[in-house]
């Protein structure tokens, strides 16, 4: 299709984590690592979780990468190595900037383990400038009253990070980069702005229509998008669609990927794995557990799951 304005749509394998807990990965994908700077992308669920069991992610390193956690449904409390507690819920988001390196949990809240819960998200990642790799490790949350929201014509978007349609987050990055949540009235359309060189959408529920030329797209599939070709998203006119845009300015320089650490520089990460097996990472407060650093074949409990060399 030589005139299509689709780079390349992505059908995320699904990952099966043990106990039935599944995520589809969108990136990094075996043609494509990145859009913009984001380099890893997980669908989180959706799964009901039954009373009495829960998320129960094990403290785990993380270097030059921030991860950006966003939830439909359900609940996760986040610990971290700088003693940071805190809950997200539906509509909020945790940015948590690793830089030279920190370590977190995530778990189901005590609160939501007494009764059948469901678990619905994206968690990213996104790599950091070279500039910033080794920068100081940050955590913030974003209440969902603090996100810039779009609401017209049908168009309702929840601005995540960077600038949509003038719409910009709160939360600032050291990457030039865009995240939203949108969702689509039935028949309604949004021209996707042109300012970023790298843009995608990953489509959450319901059918999406890329105009023009017509393609549609079903829900787990990231659409990747030509740089400068003029696109606008629609849904159809039987149902309403939502979908996460993303994407930004091309990271300079090639990302290395293993595990949870990301780093232009493979002897970083050789560093961070001898620190991780060795206990030179902080610990994380309240926490006696933790990951180990996995051997392949990596244990399915290792979330994030393996990913390799890449």
């Amino acid at each position: 299709m030589p005139d299509s304005n689709i780079d390349i749509a992505i059908v995320p394998p699904i990952r099966d984590l043990g106990d039935g807990f599944q995520v589809r990965r969108a990136l990094p994908a075996a043609r494509r690592q990145m859009v913009g700077p984001f380099i890893f992308f997980d669908q989180i669920g959706p799964v009901t979780l039954e009373a009495g069991r829960g998320l129960d992610v094990r403290p785990h390193p993380h270097i030059g990468l921030a991860t950006v956690t966003y939830l439909f449904q359900g609940g996760i409390l986040h610990r971290d190595s700088l003693g940071n507690v805190q809950p997200i819920r539906p509509g909020e988001v945790n940015w948590m900037t690793a830089g030279s390196g920190i370590v977190h949990s995530e778990r189901t809240p005590p609160e939501l383990r007494h009764a059948d819960k469901p678990l619905f998200g994206i968690q990213a990642w996104v790599a950091l400038p070279r500039h910033a790799e080794e920068s100081e490790p940050a955590f913030a949350h974003v209440g969902s009253d603090a996100l810039p929201v779009i609401d017209v014509e049908g168009v309702h978007a929840r601005i995540i990070a960077g600038t949509v349609h003038g719409a910009r987050a709160r939360v600032s990055m050291p990457a030039e980069l865009f995240y939203a949540d949108v969702t689509l009235d039935a028949g309604a359309r949004l021209p996707l702005d042109m300012q970023y060189e790298e843009r995608g959408a990953y489509v959450v529920d319901g059918t999406l229509e890329v105009q023009p030329g017509g393609e549609t797209y079903a829900a787990g599939q990231l659409v990747v998008f030509r740089p400068g070709a003029a696109v606008t998203l629609a849904a159809p006119r039987s149902g309403a669609a939502r979908f996460m845009i993303l994407g930004g300015e091309t990271v300079e320089g090639r990302r290395y990927i293993w595990w949870n650490f990301v780093s232009s520089s493979k002897e970083r990460i050789e560093q961070a794995k001898a620190d991780w097996k060795g206990g030179r990472f902080a610990a994380v407060p309240q926490e006696t557990e933790f990951i180990p650093l996995p051997e392949p074949p990596p244990p399915k409990a290792s979330y994030p799951a393996w990913t390799g060399w890449s």
